[in-house]
């Protein structure tokens, strides 16, 4: 692992600020900023001293030569500072409905929602309306706001993901929207951007049957199983419109019921996102959508511990 990312690493585990953390090595901003950046290296003693805080910090006997089994490892360490993230979310208004309104913003942003993360709040919490904006849009945010509320009271350690959850989940989500709401689309469709062809229609009850079966099963690795399901279920295209955006629920309830913060995909990583997934549907190749999604869930842990 490079220097560079232990050292943001660091940064994440120890919430110290770029300047606090210079300080706390002894050298200056400029110094560390060339060293996060890859301008220059630290000398031996400094390397030392930068290795031994990461291992400190991370709890790690052996430094870990792969980047995503560290973050894991962060991840891994966050989770276990909660007795049960579902109930921190429920119990902290604050917590629950910044996620809300990240999580609401960033999915519908990426599916094309022109409405400013102002005015999703505007919509979501004081029910605005707005003269400029389409009503769909405005519809687009409320229900998922319902879809998520409907899965924070739903999750527990019991909690399984079936079919009938995800209908329920897409009915929500295109609640006076679509006139196919809730049901599995009865056509061909493409991904458009994409060179991935979705599977045939006749073919989707019993690829989701067999994906919620794959869903449920105990995994050592849940933010891998998670990567693997998001991608397959993307693939199948279930549904007439709304794919990313149940794909993304779901792949919130999978983390969340393990005790890890939901991923919220910023909408600025969104063509980073669309490699990573095609990447991983075109040629079965996991490993970058895998530290996306690692990414993802450390902007959900920032919200959860503001």
């Amino acid at each position: 692992m490079k220097i560079e990312e232990k050292i943001k690493i660091i940064q994440q585990l120890s919430q110290l600020t770029q300047t606090q953390l210079a300080a706390r090595l002894s050298v200056s901003f400029p110094t560390l900023n060339s060293w996060i950046n890859g301008k220059s290296q630290p000398h031996t003693k400094k390397a030392e001293t930068i290795n031994e805080l990461y291992k400190k910090l991370t709890g790690q006997k052996v430094i870990p030569t792969n980047q995503i089994t560290a973050k894991k490892d962060i991840i891994l360490k966050k989770s276990k500072k909660f007795k049960s993230i579902i109930e921190i979310i429920n119990s902290r208004p604050d917590i629950h409905d910044q996620l809300v309104l990240s999580f609401t913003y960033n999915t519908n942003s990426i599916e094309g929602s022109t409405l400013t993360e102002n005015e999703t709040a505007a919509i979501l919490f004081q029910n605005t309306t707005f003269k400029n904006k389409d009503l769909i849009e405005h519809l687009e945010a409320k229900n998922h706001q319902s879809a998520l509320e409907y899965l924070f009271s739903r999750i527990n350690k019991k909690f399984k993901i079936t079919e009938e959850l995800i209908l329920e989940l897409h009915k929500i989500l295109m609640n006076s929207i679509r006139p196919d709401a809730g049901t599995y689309r009865s056509h061909g469709v493409r991904i458009v951007g994409a060179n991935v062809p979705t599977v045939n229609y006749i073919k989707i009850p019993k690829l989701m049957s067999d994906l919620t079966i794959e869903i449920n099963k105990k995994s050592k690795d849940t933010i891998s199983q998670a990567a693997i399901i998001h991608s397959k279920f993307e693939q199948i295209h279930p549904f007439s419109d709304g794919n990313g955006r149940i794909g993304r629920l779901i792949m919130a309830a999978m983390l969340m019921k393990e005790g890890i913060a939901p991923a919220v995909i910023k909408k600025q990583k969104k063509h980073l996102y669309y490699k990573a997934l095609q990447k991983s549907q075109q040629k079965q190749e996991f490993e970058g959508l895998d530290e996306f999604i690692c990414d993802a869930i450390l902007n959900g842990f920032e919200i959860i511990e503001a």
